[in-house]
């Protein structure tokens, strides 16, 4: 069943993560996020192939990101462990190397099921996006099929959008009005 989270509050999360990549002993949690945007995203699995091409992505643009006050948060039932192996491989073996921002380990699947992404017959998540504001209201919120990544370009201009606080047409970009 769908799950509307648009104009909500944002459910609370607290998961083991890749923060601290040498001790995971760092959680990451919503409130850690209070007064920023926050870009929490998952996927399916580490260690596959659509992945890392976004994952990668979204850290080599990570600046842009920060420059417009938003963090990022990658998520997916995998372990910190697993996490920590495929930061630690090599982007040319299938790996994200040194990423940006930290991997939330969703072991118990509540934060993917809470987000309404969670094929449960599976155990893992559909490729969800969604945007959180300052205040921790989701005003963004996508989900894919797990075979087609999603575009670091269309999420900037969509947080641009929601940062504007104006009516934004079709095909808005930075710098041109609002309605």
């Amino acid at each position: 069943m769908a799950t509307r989270l648009v104009g909500l509050p944002a459910p609370n999360f607290e998961m083991e993560s890749t923060k601290n990549l040498e001790t995971l002993d760092e959680k990451v949690k919503l409130s850690d996020y209070e007064g920023k945007w926050l870009l929490l995203f998952f996927y399916p699995l580490d260690f596959t192939f659509v992945c890392p091409t976004e994952i990668t992505a979204l850290s080599d643009r990570y600046e842009e990101f920060q420059d417009l006050d938003c963090d990022i948060i990658g998520v997916s039932t995998d372990s910190k462990f697993s996490h920590r192996a495929w930061i630690n491989t090599p982007r040319d073996e299938n790996g994200l190397g040194d990423i940006k921002y930290p991997l939330g380990a969703d072991t118990t699947h509540k934060v993917a099921r809470d987000y309404g992404v969670l094929l449960e017959d599976e155990g893992i998540a559909l490729r969800g996006l969604f945007i959180i504001d300052p205040e921790g209201v989701v005003r963004y919120q996508v989900v894919t099929d797990n075979n087609v990544g999603r575009s670091v370009d269309e999420t900037l201009r969509v947080l641009q959008a929601l940062q504007t606080g104006g009516l934004c047409p079709s095909d808005w970009k930075p710098g041109q009005k609002t309605l």
